[in-house]
């Protein structure tokens, strides 16, 4: 080729000499006949010539003889910035002007300046193209290093009329392999600068809407490329568009269309070649990705890349069986090294997903950890905190499940007021003080980074997307050596994790289970701090928090004590408790405080005493706002609440939820007196739904009134001058509000107040809060109301000759289970304490049956329950003291079952 051709090769015109009039007249005739794919492919060609105009202003060709004076490569081309550039580039798009093809010694060309050799050597030969040329797809992709929704579409549609998606698979191997490429893809079109809108209505009106379309995105595409794609994961974010383009987004914002991935990914996932490419190219992109945030610190230096988490998670097939062996623990590990900023930052975005989307997520994270769960046999030598495919999943698992928060019903702002009072400090040494240490936990409960970085809780979320128990994998918690997990707990050491610094994975039993090993370590700690405490004061302390009282003045005695105690020295309340009775001899292995605990709660509940009101409705306590008793017991209850999680007691106590839900630092709400008071909640709902004017029809004021113990009438403004302020429908809203707080907060400050006083006491430093939701404190608390006696007959034990197979036993069962679910009830009240099975139900309810002499059988049960009232003693002694007689004769048939015939 001589030198004249070459130029002509260079510097063809793209477009036919056809004028502008004719081609838009022929191109209004034509949509009549395209179809949508045709104009898609026709925008997408029209946004490829734009870009190349502004790579050729921005660029050059190459060629430095190059003569066309709108090439960055002629001489006498004056340099222009990028946005001058972009509308440049759309001005010569609309005059056909001249656009030069690479020179062969320009390297390193942006994809989409490139054309193919086809596309070239047509180019030479016809000199000018019109805009029908640019739609021959190209037969070689190798330029394309990053894609947009066009360019996958164009491609598409070329390997379907060949019938051959080879070139799309490579492509979409490159890209999808390169963190760089991924990064660059997908990118959201910016808003036009108020140049650019004047130069789009000064010039060509009447252009075709499709290439107004294509025009415009193409140039918002080619104006967030500041710098050609860089070649290695240390040239991310050396540009400064990277970082404009951040500081402009919104906290819960990306630079990516996630709208153009997801319709991407439909199209293509239904291929199986293609989705082998996904598949391939994720095996080789995670390892990079890793090694990028662990020593390269790239989020730091481009925030936008966190687009490709984006654009993978997005990826329906996650959770097939095809990426759980490799593709997807090397990507989860991957995941799992961003720094807390740019998880919070992806919290927020999946935040607006749908409930849908992030249970997909979940599925995907916890397909893993079961898939690596049953596959391997985890021990207690191979212990599943060492496995990085599940330990990494969970990592990522707590992003979604902060979304699944972010994304629920939020309450952020009623929180409860912290103490003024803070609780007194021990008057002993610790064992820390002792050797020259500061007391551990001294901060506080923990709080997880996340939490603090989103400044949201858990138990901000009154509905979450998804229900948090899906969170929970039954597998993982089969699986864990809760001993070792509380060990790294504790430890917080780098090189192992525990799960427990992810609770919304764990069931309840088995954080009830690690919240057991904190509170003994904290006994076996303070029984060690005495011991050396008596060594360097030189008297003997007592190991155990140690209560003797009188069966007749129990509160009176429990009360002085434990008021003793907490002023004295609060840090005996975290001994082991060891409760004696005065006047009675028995060794307290369990059974004793129990029904000391139990004893303490009747007395307390006693609607005499006047501590606290009983709704026969719902059968639940509510603090007696007017109440004559002092704070000192209120306090007590809540110690003994703590006492009772502390001990591994249940007891028998019956609170709203939303006494839970402000002990764990929230305020109640209206909708909180749905369980505290229906009643009351219905008639405010009814008022907030009523059609007619509430002023005229109902004549209420911001003044309510309530009556006390004595049958008084005792009238409250929940506003300044309330009696004057009629209710409307405009202020109806606030009308409720007050009314709820009032009812739930203000009328009973004080007493609340001394009642969370006493349970922090015992709890402050436990990992309660961190573990638990107010509704799993109930269940601590409380047990669970789910009774099943086949999982209780399925784990007792016998003694003393008997077995399973035993005719007596087995009469003895047949017993228990013909009686209805209320004489069950008053049997398992009989016997524990509590007409409530444990955390994990009554398989974790231990019994025991064993003969008890020559003639009498016993029911027992370990010290996690109460040992008394075996159904045997029952035929010596009569009716139990405290106990209905109902229940007692309930008690006697087990005995006649159990009772040997001859």
């Amino acid at each position: 080729m001589n030198s004249d051709e070459k130029e002509d090769c260079e510097c063809a015109t793209p477009q036919a000499e056809t004028s502008p009039a004719t081609g838009a007249a022929r191109e209004q005739e034509e949509p009549d006949i395209e179809n949508p794919e045709a104009s898609r492919m026709k925008r997408a060609a029209a946004k490829h010539l734009i870009e190349r105009y502004y790579h050729q202003l921005t660029e050059g060709c190459g060629n430095e003889s190059c003569s066309n004076s709108w090439c960055a490569s002629s001489v006498g081309f004056s340099r222009m910035d990028n946005n001058a550039a972009a509308v440049k580039a759309l001005e010569l798009y609309k005059v056909n002007a001249k656009l030069c093809d690479p020179h062969p010694s320009k390297k390193g060309t942006a994809s989409t300046y490139l054309e193919s050799s086809t596309r070239s050597n047509s180019a030479c030969s016809n000199r000018k193209m019109n805009h029908k040329d640019v739609n021959t797809v190209r037969d070689n992709f190798k330029d394309i290093n990053y894609l947009t929704e066009e360019k996958v579409y164009e491609i598409l549609y070329s390997c379907g009329e060949k019938e051959d998606y080879s070139p799309l698979i490579r492509v979409i191997g490159r890209v999808f392999s390169s963190s760089e490429g991924l990064v660059q893809s997908f990118r959201r079109s910016k808003p036009h600068t108020k140049e650019e809108l004047k130069s789009l209505q000064g010039k060509d009106e009447d252009k075709d809407e499709d290439e107004k379309e294509a025009a415009a995105a193409c140039s918002a595409t080619a104006m967030e490329e500041d710098s050609p794609t860089s070649s290695s994961s240390s040239r991310l974010g050396e540009g400064s568009s990277g970082e404009n383009d951040v500081q402009k987004l919104a906290p819960d914002e990306v630079s990516v269309d996630i709208e153009a991935v997801r319709r991407v990914y439909k199209r293509l996932l239904s291929n199986e070649k293609i989705e082998a490419a996904f598949l391939n190219a994720l095996v080789y992109l995670s390892p990079n990705v890793e090694c990028d945030l662990t020593y390269h610190n790239v989020y730091s230096r481009d925030p936008n890349y966190l687009n490709l988490f984006v654009i993978v998670m997005e990826n329906s097939n996650l959770h097939s069986p095809e990426y759980l062996e490799i593709a997807l623990p090397q990507f989860c590990k991957a995941m799992s090294k961003l720094p807390l900023a740019a998880q919070a930052k992806l919290t927020r975005l999946w935040s607006h997903y749908s409930a849908e989307q992030i249970r997909r997520m979940m599925e995907t994270f916890q397909q893993l950890i079961t898939y690596k769960v049953i596959s391997n046999d985890f021990s207690n030598r191979n212990l599943v905190n060492d496995d990085d495919a599940v330990v990494a999943a969970t990592k990522c698992l707590k992003i979604v499940y902060y979304a699944n928060v972010l994304g629920g019903d939020l309450d952020t702002e009623n929180n409860e007021d912290e103490d003024e009072e803070p609780i007194p400090e021990s008057s002993e040494l610790t064992l820390q003080e002792l050797l020259g240490e500061e007391r551990r936990n001294k901060k506080g409960p923990r709080v997880d980074p996340l939490e603090t970085e989103l400044g949201v809780r858990t138990n901000d979320c009154r509905r979450p997307l998804i229900p948090f128990e899906e969170f929970v994998n039954e597998p993982l918690n089969e699986v864990l050596e809760m001993d070792k997990d509380y060990t790294f707990f504790k430890v917080e050491t780098e090189n192992k994790f525990s799960f427990m610094t992810c609770p919304f994975v764990l069931n309840a039993v088995t954080k009830n289970l690690g919240l057991y090993y904190d509170n003994r370590i904290r006994m076996y700690s303070e029984r060690r701090i005495t011991v050396l405490y008596s060594l360097v004061q030189g008297q003997q302390l007592n190991p155990y928090l140690r209560l003797k009282v009188r069966r007749d003045h129990i509160i009176d005695d429990a009360l002085v004590r434990l008021e003793m105690i907490a002023m004295e020295n609060p840090a005996d309340l975290k001994k082991q408790l060891y409760v004696e009775f005065e006047g009675e001899q028995g060794v307290d292995e369990g059974g004793v405080s129990k029904e000391f605990f139990q004893l303490v709660v009747e007395e307390i509940f006693n609607p005499d005493i006047g501590m606290f009101t009983y709704d026969e409705h719902t059968r639940l306590f509510w603090f007696n706002s007017s109440s004559f008793e002092n704070e000192g017991q209120y306090t007590l209850i809540g110690i003994v609440l703590g006492l009772a999680i502390y001990n591994n007691c249940i007891l028998d106590v019956h609170f709203p939820m939303v006494v839970y839900r402000k002990l764990m630092g929230k305020k109640g709400t209206f909708r909180d007196l749905a369980d505290a008071n229906p009643v009351l909640h219905q008639s405010l709902k009814e008022l907030l739904e009523y059609e007619g004017s509430v002023e005229e029809d109902m004549m209420i004021t911001f003044q309510i009134s309530q009556t006390d113990p004595f049958g008084n009438r005792l009238m409250y403004d929940l506003r300044e001058n309330g009696e004057k302020i009629p209710v409307t429908n405009e202020n109806r809203k606030d009308f409720v509000a007050l009314y709820s707080e009032y009812i739930l907060n203000k009328s009973v400050e004080k007493q609340f107040k001394a009642f969370r006083r006493g349970f922090h006491m015992v709890t402050n430093e436990s990992p309660l809060k961190y573990l638990f939701r107010p509704e799993e404190i109930e269940l601590l608390i409380c047990g669970s109301r789910n009774l099943d006696f086949q999982a209780l007959e399925e784990t007792t034990e016998y003694d003393g000759g008997y077995n399973k197979d035993s005719r007596i036993i087995k009469e003895f069962w047949e017993t228990l289970h013909s009686f209805s679910e209320e004489q069950k009830r008053l049997f398992l009240q009989f016997t524990t304490g509590t007409d409530r099975a444990p955390v994990g139900g009554l398989g974790k309810l231990k019994m025991i049956i064993a003969k008890n002499g020559r003639r009498h059988r016993q029911v027992t049960h370990v010290p996690h329950v109460l040992q008394r009232a075996a159904a045997a003693r029952i035929h010596q002694q009569g009716q139990a003291e405290g106990e209905t007689a109902e229940s007692h004769h309930l008690c006697q048939r087990l005995w006649h079952a159990l009772s040997p015939s001859n």
